[in-house]
Parts: C-alpha cells; structure tokens; sequence
C-alpha cells in the first residue's frame, strides 16, 4: 500500500467536471483538511447545465442555481474558493484550452495536493463513468505534469503573473477500485453529508429518499474503511510527485 504524507497540506484543491462530484469523491477528505488549517479551492470544469430531466428547466438557469449549490456545499465543508469554468456540461474535452485553464489556477492558487478524477475509470458493474468525468481528470492530470509546471508552455500566464507551480501529490478519486491510500473521515462524515445535502437540485426533495442516501453513503464510507481499522474512509488513488 502506498503511503500519502499524512501531513497536513497548506494548500490543496480539488478539480472536478461537476458540482456534486466533489461532495461524493472527496468532501470528508476536504472538510478534515480544511479544519486543520488548511485552504481548500474548488475548481470546476462545468456548472452541471445538464444535469436535470425536467424540460422546462433551461441548462443556463440550472447552471446558476447548482453554482449557488456549490458554493454553499464548498461552505460546509469549509474551503475558502470555488471557481468555476464554466464549460459546457456533457460535451467537457481535454482541450489544450481546458489544460490551459486549469494550469492557470493551479499557478494562481498553489496547491500542494491536488484531488481529481481517475480518467482510467471509465466502467464498472452496473454503471459507465461520466465521460466529462474522464475528460476533468485527464485534464488535471495534464495541467500539473508538465503544464503548470514547466515556464515556457504559457508564456502569456507568465506575462499575466501566474508564475510555474509544482504540485507535489495527486489524489485520484477510487471508490475502492485501484486505491492505494485512505483517508479516515470518521470525524467529518456528517460534515460529507450535509455538504453533499446542499445539492438539492441533484438530491430532491423525497424525504425517505434522502435518508436512504444518508445511509447508503455511510455504509459506502463505512467498507472503504473497514480493512483498515477506520471508522469511515475515503479512498484515493496516490501518487507522490518527484520535484
């Protein structure tokens, strides 16, 4: 089993394709972080325009309700930014114009710890991966080795100020599949709860509904944890950077 640091980051930013997919990945993570002092920023490719059935509903009005949604789950769980790209949801490409725009941030915000989405996981039993999941997490990826690190790819993020970065660990979201390091959220379980609870538009309004995802997502946290002499655990693919 690979080992994280096990330090406390001074700076760590999460990058994801939607709102919501932080609080399922990694918020307890996050929140534990954030109480110990660290800042939190949430970078997201898209403002989930698609991300409803309904109609009547149109994608920019949803966008700016789900921002607001993000915004106050980020609160929850304490972080100090939320920026948003504002891609189109459903149609997220690993752009060298997306990659560009997240070296940007990386180079603005100076994270030590990046989480991202795993872009190997494209299938599993009963479900297929979000493509823009995918395509978020190559672009991270992409944007801390080489792009955010190396001074000559953007010379114009260097003329605006953004100066190269080094990030120096990566946290892939695994959900069991691949990982190789865990992260005791026992502490925090409520606080992934009640962050991924702000997504009202993505949660409803069922009342026996939302408390069989209260359940499940603890019964979830609860096996990640459970070889592992934790409580509850989120579950990451690592890697630890050479500098």
């Amino acid at each position: 089993m690979e080992q994280s640091s096990n330090a406390t980051p001074k700076r760590a930013m999460i990058i994801i394709a939607h709102p919501d997919d932080g609080e399922f990945m990694a918020s307890g993570t996050l929140s534990k972080w954030a109480k110990e002092g660290t800042e939190v920023t949430y970078l997201l490719c898209t403002s989930g325009d698609k991300g409803t059935s309904d109609p009547t509903v149109k994608p920019e009005e949803l966008a700016a309700i789900r921002e607001v949604e993000q915004q106050n789950a980020a609160n929850v769980v304490g972080a100090k930014n939320v920026v948003f790209l504002r891609y189109l949801d459903g149609s997220l490409q690993n752009t060298l114009e997306l990659r560009k725009d997240i070296s940007r941030q990386i180079r603005k915000y100076q994270p030590d710890i990046v989480i991202c989405q795993d872009p190997t996981r494209r299938y599993g039993e009963g479900f297929i991966n979000h493509p823009d999941h995918r395509a978020a997490g190559d672009a991270a990826l992409d944007a801390i080795f080489p792009s955010a690190r190396d001074y000559h790819v953007y010379p114009d993020l260097i003329a605006e100020g953004y100066m190269p970065h080094n990030v120096l660990e990566v946290y892939m979201g695994a959900f069991g599949e691949g990982a190789n390091v865990w992260v005791d959220i026992t502490d925090t379980i409520d606080t992934k709860i009640a962050a991924l609870m702000e997504h009202k538009t993505q949660m409803g309004d069922d009342p026996e509904r939302l408390e069989a995802m209260k359940v499940r997502m603890k019964e979830n946290a609860a096996q990640a944890g459970a070889a592992h002499a934790m409580g509850y655990a989120e579950s990451f693919r690592y890697i630890r950077l050479r500098s």
